[in-house]
């Protein structure tokens, strides 16, 4: 299917009249950034490539498509020829998805002539913006909970077709698995579940629903226990699985005191090797509130699906040089500094990252770069090709091998911010962003 409509009206109506004034033609950057995190957040995760990159093979305008765009009055014919053969085949560098980022420092930019350009901002930054958000606040929501892993439960309580992307972004940010089965066959994203309390109201009986599901998923399923009364549940759960019973999951109440109680609870039973789920609107705050409780595990649901609080990153896509020469925006509150640029994370001596640091792309390296000894340079280049000539620099970053690459440099990038980016309290972003002046 096309993605080529996933756009806005004026992306068509600007190519036709720069085609019509010879701006099309133009050689152009555009650089993706946004100029605050959310209120108190610590630092971005930067996610969606890999789904934009493969959103890009299918940004054709077909018959259909400019069939559309004609009976419309969107495009003219000259518009409409141009779109035909149309591809995108500049120049994209990114920052490795999962990569933590900051207000102000370019994460992705995009080069090529003004037409074809132009005509990606909306595809962009509907598909970063979004997978941003919910990476973001899955990594808080992973950070408070520790050790114990996190579930993506969160399918419905958004569209369907962001259900899936939600999905990608919370296991790439640490999310151990998910409840759904799109994104497990779409980025082998490994996909749970068990039953609802729909399941325990058909039958009989409590009883009768947990010897039906222990039946047919075997002794190590979690049985859900607080349809009725918790302890209650519980007991029937053990008497229907015995003591090799996996996991309960409590979804409702004072998660803490019912952890508390219930743990207690299944000790006694002889249910000492199982585990408790916890889920019912938990968010990152919620979690870290649960840490004394022995709680094993989280579900969580709406909160992330819409990135708690902050349902977008607030990237937006900014033209910042034409046929070399910087340009900006002077626009009160909303300015850009011009120029392409290069972002360089720099760490201290024990790897540590200190500052991410924004340099003019034609300055060879940072004036003053960080050193190791023996001269070798500590920064590291968070820009990097990703397309050229409109041409993936690489299959292994888009479907299950580019999700897989980005949960793995998400934890190694993370963990190089140092224990302050996991606090989840209101605070101040982790790292500095220094934009050096342009020569």
């Amino acid at each position: 299917m096309s993605t080529a409509l996933m756009t806005d009206h004026y992306e068509l109506t600007m190519l036709r009249a720069a085609l019509r004034s010879g701006a099309a033609h133009r050689r152009v950057v555009f650089e993706v950034f946004t100029r605050a995190l959310p209120p108190g957040r610590r630092f971005g995760v930067f996610a969606g490539t890999g789904r934009l990159l493969a959103a890009l093979a299918d940004f054709r305008f077909g018959p259909d498509e400019i069939g559309a765009l004609l009976a419309a009055g969107t495009v003219d014919d000259a518009t409409a020829a141009w779109l035909a053969d149309y591809r995108f085949r500049g120049e994209i560098s990114a920052f490795a998805e999962g990569e933590p980022f900051f207000a102000g420092a370019p994460v992705l930019v995009v080069e090529g002539t003004f037409a074809e350009s132009v005509l990606l901002e909306t595809l962009v930054l509907s598909i970063l913006n979004h997978d941003s958000a919910i990476a973001a606040a899955a990594a808080r929501m992973v950070a408070a909970a520790g050790e114990r892993p996190c579930i993506e439960m969160g399918t419905r309580r958004t569209h369907e077709a962001a259900a899936i992307a939600a999905a990608r972004a919370a296991y790439l940010a640490g999310f151990t698995a998910s409840s759904n089965l799109a994104a497990a066959r779409a980025y082998a994203v490994p996909s749970v579940g068990t039953s609802a309390h729909a399941f325990t109201l058909v039958h009989p009986s409590e009883a009768d629903a947990f010897a039906a599901q222990v039946a047919a998923l075997g002794a190590d399923t979690t049985l859900l226990v607080d349809t009725y009364d918790v302890t209650a549940g519980i007991a029937a759960a053990v008497a229907a699985a015995g003591p090799q019973l996996g996991a309960i999951r409590i979804d409702s109440g004072d998660l803490g005191a019912l952890a508390l109680a219930g743990r207690a609870q299944l000790d006694a039973l002889g249910a000492t090797d199982t585990r408790i789920i916890a889920t019912g609107d938990l968010d990152e705050h919620a979690v870290a509130r649960l840490a004394g409780a022995p709680v094993d595990g989280y579900g969580i649901g709406t909160s992330l699906v819409t990135g708690s609080g902050a349902p977008t990153a607030g990237f937006v896509y900014k033209l910042v040089a034409v046929d070399g020469e910087p340009v900006a925006k002077r626009s009160v509150g909303k300015g850009t500094r011009g120029g392409r640029k290069r972002v360089l994370r720099r760490h201290d001596p024990a790897g540590r990252a200190v500052a991410d640091v924004v340099l003019p792309a034609g300055v060879p390296g940072d004036p003053h770069p960080a050193r190791v000894e023996g001269g070798a340079s500590r920064d590291r280049e968070l820009l990097v090709r990703v397309m050229t000539g409109g041409e993936l620099a690489d299959e292994g970053l888009i479907g299950p091998a580019g999700t897989r690459r980005a949960r793995e440099h998400h934890a190694l990038a993370l963990a190089t911010l140092g224990p302050a980016a996991r606090d989840v309290r209101f605070g101040q972003p982790c790292l500095p962003v220094v934009h050096a002046a342009r020569p």
